[in-house]
Formats: C-alpha cells, structure tokens, sequence
C-alpha cells in the first residue's frame, strides 16, 4: 500500500506547480505535497519515507536478482503475451515493467532517501569531495531527476512513468498471494 501512495501522489505532484496557479487547488495540493513527502506526520514521516525508499531499493535490487530468467528465456521475460491466461499476463507484466521501469524506480528510491535523509548524503559527499564541485550538482541533478524538471514532455512521461512502482506493487502482490493461497504443498502420499 505503501508504494501504490507514493506512486499515484508522486504522479500527481509533478505537475505541483502548474496545479498551484489555481488558488482554489493550493491547500489541496499542498495536501497531498505534505502526504507524499511527510505522510502527514512531519518529521516522524519524513523518517518512515526514508524506510520505504530503503524498501524500494532493497526490493530493486532483489528483484533484478530474482527476475534473470537464463540466457534461454530472457528476451521473453521483457515482453507481456496479452493472450495468456491472467496469473500468466500478470507475471508478464511484473517482469516486463520490472526490466524496461528498473532505473526509474532505483533513481526514486535512490531520490526518496535523499529527501528523507539529506544530512547522510551531504556527509558522504563531504567525505568524498570536500571542495563540493561536484556534490551540488549532482544533488540537485537528482532532486530534478526525482520531480521530471526538464520541460512539459518529461513531466508528462513522469506522470506515466510514476504510476509504475504502483502497477509492480499490485501484480507482485497478486502474483505473491495468488502462490501462497493457490499453491500451497499438499502432503505426499505414502
């Protein structure tokens, strides 16, 4: 549930400042700001997105992992066959948008533990350039990397794209319960 809100607020955010030149939509877009970004629980929140971005990008790489299907079957494994049954066109989809959505998803993971944890960050970029030529841009690459900032077509594709972690969270969810409820071990006769 976690990412399915992090994804459907995140795409709706992006368009933030263009839905906040209508005044009648800033308290309700700061709203939904504050529930992104703090969970509506302030610094408490704050620190239960930086344990969810930890989540997404154990689950990234973990999933990266687990998704190798063999040199055999791999480029079936980044296609969805839309006349497969619906556990199969499930599967399909999971893998497919796992492969094609993983940098994207990493990078908002990667982003979201920044905004959560910021001191971390500059701490670790002090140590590894402590003249901070190269830690301010790369910051604020991808803190414009996280929102799409790079023009109205990025922001559109953001949009779309953000919806993604949401449509893993769903059919792994489903893929997970439907083997433990589906496929649970009968006992062996003897």
């Amino acid at each position: 549930m976690y990412v399915v809100l992090m994804s459907l607020t995140g795409s709706l955010i992006v368009y933030r400042n263009e839905l906040e030149r209508t005044p009648s939509l800033v308290s309700s877009v700061e709203w939904l700001v504050d529930l992104h970004e703090n969970l509506l629980f302030g610094e408490n929140g704050r620190f239960v997105n930086g344990i969810g971005a930890i989540c997404v990008i154990t689950l990234c790489l973990t999933g990266a992992i687990i998704w190798w299907p063999g040199i055999a079957n791999w480029r079936r494994a980044l296609t969805v066959n839309w006349k497969a049954p619906f556990a199969r066109i499930s599967w399909d989809l999971h893998s497919a948008l796992g492969f094609w959505g993983f940098l994207f998803v990493f990078m908002w993971g990667i982003s979201g533990l920044y905004f959560a944890f910021p001191q971390s960050f500059n701490a670790v970029f002090a140590f590894i350039d402590p003249a901070d030529h190269f830690t301010d841009v790369t910051l604020a690459e991808l803190s414009s990397l996280h929102f799409g900032r790079f023009g109205w077509f990025a922001e559109a594709a953001w949009t779309l794209l953000g919806l993604l972690p949401a449509v893993l969270a769903v059919t792994g969810a489903f893929l997970c319960c439907r083997r433990m409820i589906f496929k649970l071990p009968t006992a062996r006769p003897y």
